[in-house]
């Protein structure tokens, strides 16, 4: 089993519209969809339609239409109530596969109703493989947060404790690596977020599109103790980097429809290969065609396994 976090969770409304995006102009939708999002949230779902038992642990209450979501789409989760409606982020989608975000900052969260998801989390983490700490976190909680919750976990659990993901960025990604007792065995950077890591923040360009340079910058990280780093690089597709060598993996060209939420898929995809026994290799493959396939999805639907083609995917060492 599988456990999500998502501190920050969102319903996530999916606007396609027939043409270029033109502002201060009416412009009339070709189609709308609403979806339980938030990082783990989309996690939990890509892993539960392709049969991997997981569990999305949230804030909300019950009735919202998140929750409602999730329950429709048959996704296990746990709430914490809070009293207020969980925010509403929007995308603008164009045809050709352009997309334009516009994310709510959510309702702020005090630290008695963190303390209250951690205990929450912990509860639900028992006998689970992998536990996974994504997305951004709301107003109020502290950038330290994925670190404070990794380490009440670990030593809430002790020896059962399961192996931890994180998917964030900035100073919340930042300050989950800067703990030595709580560092995570996984995390999932995009080029941008890599570069900022290493301290190397205008990289980000060269990064995407050179796999090597990725991977060297990668393993600084591998060096700083963190097991495995698994960068996703758009169109180009990822570099995995562990204790035990580096590789890159790639997708044969696909038409996108959506970029939202690929990159969740993307992590999704490995740790479903990982719970399947494969080499870090064909975790890798199975990353890139989960991210692709979601790409080529309308909004942010998530693929099923048989909607996934790893047999496009090219994968190479790096030196």
């Amino acid at each position: 089993m599988i456990v999500t976090l998502t501190a920050n969770p969102s319903l996530d409304r999916t606007v396609e519209i027939p043409g270029e995006l033109s502002r201060g102009t009416v412009i009339r939708a070709s189609r709308s969809v609403a979806d339980p999002g938030g990082k783990g949230v989309n996690i939990a779902r890509a892993l539960s339609v392709s049969g991997v038992e997981a569990v999305a642990v949230l804030p909300g209450d019950d009735g919202d239409p998140v929750l409602a979501g999730l329950a429709e789409a048959d996704v296990r989760y746990a709430n914490l109530s809070t009293g207020y409606p969980i925010r509403t982020n929007v995308t603008i989608a164009e045809p050709d596969g352009t997309t334009t975000k516009i994310n709510a900052p959510g309702e702020p969260f005090d630290a008695v109703a963190q303390q209250e998801l951690t205990r929450l989390l912990i509860q639900e983490a028992k006998g689970c493989s992998w536990l996974v700490l994504a997305g951004s976190l709301p107003p109020g909680v502290p950038s330290d947060y994925y670190a404070v919750v990794s380490r009440a976990v670990r030593e809430g659990l002790g020896e059962d404790a399961p192996r931890m993901a994180v998917d964030t960025s900035g100073a919340a990604l930042r300050d989950t690596l800067n703990g030595q007792d709580g560092l995570p065995n996984l995390i999932k950077p995009n080029s941008e977020e890599l570069a900022e890591l290493v301290g190397r923040p205008g990289d980000w360009e060269v990064l995407e599109n050179d796999p090597e340079l990725t991977a060297r910058t990668a393993r600084e990280l591998v060096e700083r103790g963190v097991e495995s780093v698994l960068a996703t690089l758009g169109a180009k597709g990822a570099v995995l980097v562990t204790a035990e060598g580096a590789w890159h993996a790639q997708h044969a060209p696909i038409r996108a429809r959506s970029t939202v939420g690929a990159g969740d898929c993307s992590l999704a995809g490995y740790l479903l290969a990982h719970e399947g026994g494969k080499s870090p290799q064909d975790c890798l493959v199975q990353a890139v065609a989960h991210g692709s396939a979601a790409a080529s999805l309308p909004g942010t639907q998530v693929p099923t396994l048989a909607q996934t083609t790893p047999e496009a995917v090219t994968v190479e060492e790096l030196a």
